[in-house]
């Protein structure tokens, strides 16, 4: 089941916006250079190591550019590749697959790198039992694309937007005049305008844990740039009550010992924004 996001008109509408951005009155070097009838095909070439993503994408773009292309899918979203894999073949029109090609690998190589790279992460937290978030720290217009690559990594996506969750972080916080002050204002706002959301706070300290806990009426706490140690502590005080998610510069380094504090959640903003894309390449043969 995809989530919510993820609809063919959410699809179509991001593919129409890359579209016009890239092709703008025309695809004029190939429709300079290549004969309006010449039929032709190329495969999409794999040229690194990790997990594939965007193949599905990939279908959605080609058949919009020209629903005439056939496409012969070999390695679904979410396999493991390797250097030299095949992981689709496109067959038709010549001047369609060249107007597709750029936007397909743009896509697919952001997507399969930043699956590779929650794959990763996700192994070096297996057996704890925590799950790993992405968050809003995404590229403007390709948000859609960058989550739906961290599912097919095998991590879980985080609010998608401003909208649809509430998280009460540092800022507003101290510009609310504190935890307290954050949480029930943000209780009157919902109770006032009708709204169903979850409420996430963050907290920095032990003292800001207690205080969430006194004040509750709340789903997360969000546990920011705490040691292992203070972060233990914040585990066993809250007790289960409410779910935990640590937050704050988590690496490679850190996560498993961040996960074997006990939280429920861990949000690592750098699987959208810090990650290497998948170098691959799409070749007429």
């Amino acid at each position: 089941m995809k989530p919510t996001y993820l609809t063919e008109q959410s699809i179509s509408e991001f593919i129409s916006r890359a579209l016009a951005e890239d092709i703008g009155d025309g695809d004029h070097s190939s429709l300079a250079s290549i004969p309006a009838d010449a039929q032709n095909q190329a495969r999409l070439l794999v040229k690194g190591d990790g997990i594939l993503a965007g193949v599905e994408l990939a279908g959605y773009i080609f058949k919009a550019v020209d629903p005439e292309l056939q496409l012969d899918v070999l390695l679904q979203d979410g396999a493991q590749v390797k250097y030299g894999d095949v992981a689709l073949t496109v067959k038709g029109k010549a001047q369609s697959i060249l107007t597709a090609e750029r936007l397909v690998l743009n896509c697919m190589q952001r997507m399969s790198g930043i699956a590779t790279f929650t794959h990763q992460l996700n192994q070096l937290i297996a057996g704890t039992g925590a799950k790993l978030l992405d968050t809003r720290k995404t590229t403007p217009n390709f948000r859609i694309m960058e989550k739906w690559a961290v599912l097919i990594g095998g991590g879980v996506n985080h609010r998608f937007g401003l909208f649809d969750m509430i998280i009460l972080k540092d800022n507003h916080v101290d510009y609310a005049g504190g935890i307290r002050e954050a949480i029930t204002a943000t209780q009157r706002y919902l109770q006032e305008k009708g709204k169903d959301l979850k409420i996430e706070v963050e907290t920095r300290t032990l003292d800001e844990v207690r205080e969430a806990l006194e004040t509750g009426g709340i789903h997360r706490i969000m546990l920011d740039n705490m040691s292992p140690e203070i972060m233990r502590e914040a585990v066993a005080m809250i007790a289960g009550r409410y779910e935990t998610e640590a937050s704050g510069g988590i690496t490679d380094a850190t996560i498993r010992a961040v996960a074997e504090c006990g939280v429920d959640y861990i949000s690592v903003g750098a699987l959208t924004h810090s990650i290497k894309s998948m170098d691959l390449s799409l070749k007429a043969y």
